[in-house]
Parts: structure tokens; C-alpha cells; sequence
């Protein structure tokens, strides 16, 4: 009976032992070295593309990294010197350097000629703009159109003056002329219109643009810039 029991302990310590080797992987279906195999890693593609992301990443960003470590971002449209000040300004405090970021710029058309006018309200459609028209040609009052902005087109102005005051004498001589739906505005001179580009923001790009305290909306991919 000792004998017996004895022979099976040899047994049993020979099976453990070649368990540890690994030589009954395949038989017993549990791997000895657990998921440490060797030959993972000679099966990677290309393990030098494996990047390493920041932490301040969210979970989204790092997929999004992931998939596509350089991106083309854009900041825009900023209106005017003061708003690109304040995003440059921000660029700088994160760290983000000025070669890492091309401007754009594009001209809004305004009027330069002088500062304020009476002018219509904007027209809604084209039957009124009819009706305002035929109306000051049949009482000989000159008009022409605003050139911008675009929220205001369609607009027709009546008479333009160097101050307010002036404006204001004008609108009321045109309301005892029995004229209606005219206002007082201030003309707007042109103005520039900025888009920073980023063309190959990778993943610590992207990380520390995502953390700047801009507008909602403000940083998109640049194909929807491009059409926005």
C-alpha cells in the first residue's frame, strides 16, 4: 500500500514538474507562464507606432489619438484684433509655441464712408424691398444698399451723416414725410476675420489644445472649418 502511494507522488511531483516547463500546455488547456508567451511579441506590427498619451487626455481623445495621432485642427473665426489676442494669449500660457500654428485671414466687407445713417429695417423679402423702392422713387429720395454686414442684407439706406445727432434730425424729417420702418445705425468699418491652423496636431498637441479656455465650438477639425 506505501509502495503504491509512494509511486504515486512520483508520479504526480513528474506531472507538475513538466506542467511548469510548459510541456502539457496543449493537453491540460492551462499555460503554465499564464499570458506571458514570448511569441507575442514577435508578432506585433510595427511596435515602434505605439504611442504613448498623455493622462490628461479623455477617454474619447485617447481613442480618437489613437486612431489618428495627427490631426489638422483649427481656432475660428476669431472677429477682430481683440479676440485673436485672447487666443494667442492662451496658445502662449499653455505652453504651445507660434511655429506650431499658421494664421488665417479674411476680409468683412463694412462701410468706410462715414459713421452713422438712417437706413430701412432689414427687408424680409423680395415683394417688400419692391414696395420700399417704388415707394422713395416716386418721392425722389435717393437710396442704395448696405454692403454689410450679412445679417443686416438686405438693407437700404436713405441719407448718411457724420454723428448721431445728425441721424437722428434726419430720421425725424423722414417720419413727417410719413416714411416708416427706418432706423438709426451705425455704419461698420471693415474688419479682419482670423483662423489659426493647426496642420499635424499630434497627440500632446491635441491634449493641450483641448484644455484651453476658449468658446464652445471654438476648436474644430479643419474640414468643418473650412466650411463654417
Amino acid at each position: 500500500m506505501l509502495r503504491a502511494v509512494l509511486v504515486g507522488l512520483i508520479v504526480l511531483n513528474a506531472l507538475f514538474f513538466c506542467w511548469t516547463q510548459g510541456w502539457l500546455d496543449g493537453v491540460v488547456g492551462i499555460k503554465a507562464q499564464g499570458d506571458r508567451e514570448p511569441e507575442r511579441l514577435v508578432r506585433q506590427i510595427h511596435p515602434e507606432q505605439v504611442i504613448v498619451l498623455p493622462p490628461a487626455l479623455s477617454a474619447s481623445q485617447a481613442v480618437a489619438s489613437a486612431v489618428a495621432p495627427f490631426a489638422c485642427l483649427s481656432i475660428g473665426p476669431l472677429d477682430g484684433d481683440a479676440a485673436l489676442a485672447a487666443a494667442t494669449q492662451a496658445l502662449t500660457q499653455a505652453a504651445i509655441a507660434p511655429s506650431q500654428w499658421r494664421e488665417l485671414v479674411s476680409e468683412q466687407p463694412g462701410v468706410m464712408q462715414t459713421t452713422w445713417a438712417v437706413a430701412t429695417i432689414r427687408l424680409p423679402n423680395k415683394d417688400f424691398q419692391a414696395r420700399k423702392e417704388a415707394t422713395y422713387q416716386s418721392m425722389k429720395i435717393d437710396y442704395d444698399f448696405l454692403p454689410g454686414p450679412p445679417a443686416e442684407m438686405p438693407t437700404l439706406v436713405l441719407s448718411r451723416h457724420p454723428s448721431e445727432k445728425a441721424a437722428e434730425a434726419a430720421l425725424e424729417a423722414f417720419s413727417q414725410r410719413a416714411l416708416k420702418g427706418l432706423r438709426v445705425m451705425a455704419l461698420q468699418a471693415p474688419a479682419q476675420r482670423h483662423r489659426l491652423v493647426f496642420a499635424e496636431a499630434d497627440a500632446a498637441l491635441q491634449a493641450k489644445l483641448s484644455g484651453l479656455a476658449l468658446a464652445p465650438g471654438a476648436i474644430k477639425p479643419c474640414a468643418m472649418a473650412a466650411g463654417g
